[in-house]
């Protein structure tokens, strides 16, 4: 199944994505088709991506969408459970984590504004599972005023995000930054035009063996790198 094509072909509840987000989704959710997983999307929109993600991650996944709006229940069907709450509200999120379990990948679509984003990263990104996704997108309103933004302001998920490539990189600050729980389970961020994902994971131990028949070139092209 190619997802734009499915988007594309729709004939369900209406789904309203940017065309290119399409890719950034079969780069980070493809490994993810045909298994057991818990999904949850924040933001049900009108229920079509929903919709969506089920016929894309099929018959055995979990698709939860969460939403404050009370009509949003309507979207619920096999496979897809509504959960009507506030994305930045904590003691909710908890209750849905303890119904559902440990999330394989969160999908942030909802209100956009910062501090609720952030909110909602801080609980569920230590939750989601050890090799699992989390994606925020419509990042462009970290440059609006009106969704708590501005450009460089310190508050906004973009700014957030930049600091957080320092934390994956800490054990190599030689102690100007401790390594912490985001250091030792993140595996990766990649940064799009309005999306950030970020991939959870470990590495083994690190060390950077030099193999090879030795030579003049190789000592050279060594010395660059020192």
């Amino acid at each position: 199944m190619n997802l734009w094509a499915d988007f594309l072909t729709n004939k369900q509840r209406v789904i309203h994505k940017w065309k290119h987000y399409f890719p950034v989704y079969e780069r980070h959710f493809g490994a993810w088709r045909d298994r057991s997983l818990v999904f949850i999307e924040i933001g049900a929109g009108n229920g079509g991506s929903l919709q969506m993600w089920k016929r894309y991650f099929g018959p055995n996944a979990t698709i939860i969408g969460i939403d404050n709006r009370e009509e949003c229940k309507n979207f619920e069907e096999d496979q897809i459970e509504i959960r009507i709450g506030s994305q930045q509200d904590h003691s909710f999120l908890k209750k849905v984590v303890d119904e559902f379990g440990q999330p394989d990948i969160v999908l942030d679509d909802g209100s956009h504004i910062m501090e609720h984003i952030s909110a909602s990263f801080e609980f569920f990104y230590p939750l989601v599972t050890k090799n699992g996704v989390y994606m925020v997108e419509d990042l462009h309103t970290c440059y609006w005023d009106e969704f708590g933004g501005g450009l460089g302001n310190p508050s906004t998920f973009i700014e957030i995000s930049k600091n957080l490539i320092d934390k994956l990189n800490a054990e190599h600050t030689r102690g100007v930054l401790s390594p912490d729980q985001f250091t030792a389970t993140t595996l990766s961020m990649h940064f799009y035009d309005s999306m950030i994902v970020f991939e959870k994971g470990t590495h083994t131990k690190k060390f950077a063996p030099r193999i090879g028949a030795s030579s003049s070139l190789g000592q050279r092209l060594e010395g660059l790198f020192k």
